[in-house]
């Protein structure tokens, strides 16, 4: 059977891939399970989406993982993903490493209860000299967090004499993001067919290419993520331009 991967350009591979993986939750409750059944069944998709990105030459793939407002679902559902995320990071660290994966991750870490915070810590430095790809996993994150954040230590800096309020630009807000350093991201592709962006990346996807599926994040599979991927090769990227000043 024919690979969707074998239609896609890879002169217009999308450099960074940003992924709002939703729908475990109902997944579960389709098949008659716990929620936490189908965050456990998520952690398939994840590693099948990051294979396919580091085996397409995807520089830069950013995963939605937990919400700042996923603190205030039940004790008993965060209890499940705080667990799982432990056990992922443990049962990953070699695929990441024999694949050449950096894994990063961004948000307010410090919220993360001591053993995974410890072990977040552990995959990241073991992982940091790896270069094939940069895997980030956004934990404890939202946008207004990420934004605020930026914006109190903006006015620290301003307070203390290093920069003039007049010299605040672009280019400064984006130094000060969690995502410093690295490129916005080109795509962006939330599954459950939801169409929303949920306080995710708001700043960085100011001109992301949007792509919505109806599948449930268990069921996303590679060809998924292909798909995904020619669908954004058929737009055209104006970043404000008309169609005559972008063919010139």
């Amino acid at each position: 059977m024919e690979s969707l991967k074998d239609k896609i350009i890879m002169e217009r591979l999308p450099q960074h891939i940003a992924v709002i993986m939703d729908g475990n939750g109902r997944w579960a409750k389709q098949q008659g399970r716990m929620r936490v059944f189908g965050h456990q069944h998520g952690v398939d998709a994840v590693r099948a989406t990051t294979e396919a990105c580091a085996e397409l030459g995807v520089k830069y793939l950013t995963l939605y993982a937990f919400s700042t407002e996923n603190w205030n679902r039940s004790s008993m559902e965060v209890d499940a993903l705080m667990a799982l995320l432990t056990s992922a990071l443990k049962n990953e660290l070699k695929t990441l490493n024999d694949n050449n994966i950096r894994l990063n991750a961004i948000g307010d870490l410090k919220r993360l209860p001591k053993s995974q915070y410890e072990a977040l810590m552990y995959a990241i430095d073991n992982t940091k000299n790896n270069t094939r790809m940069t895997l980030t996993l956004c934990l404890s994150y939202s946008s207004r967090w990420e934004l605020t954040k930026a914006v109190r230590d903006i006015a620290e800096e301003v307070k203390n004499g290093t920069i003039r309020p007049e010299d605040i630009d672009e280019t400064t807000v984006s130094r000060h993001l969690a995502t410093a350093g690295m490129p916005d991201p080109d795509l962006l592709i939330r599954t459950s067919g939801e169409e929303r962006i949920s306080n995710y990346l708001l700043w960085q996807i100011a001109y992301s290419e949007l792509y919505f599926t109806k599948k449930f994040w268990p069921d996303f599979t590679k060809e998924d993520l292909y798909e995904a991927i020619i669908d954004y090769q058929t737009r055209e990227r104006r970043f404000g331009k008309t169609s005559e000043q972008i063919k010139k």
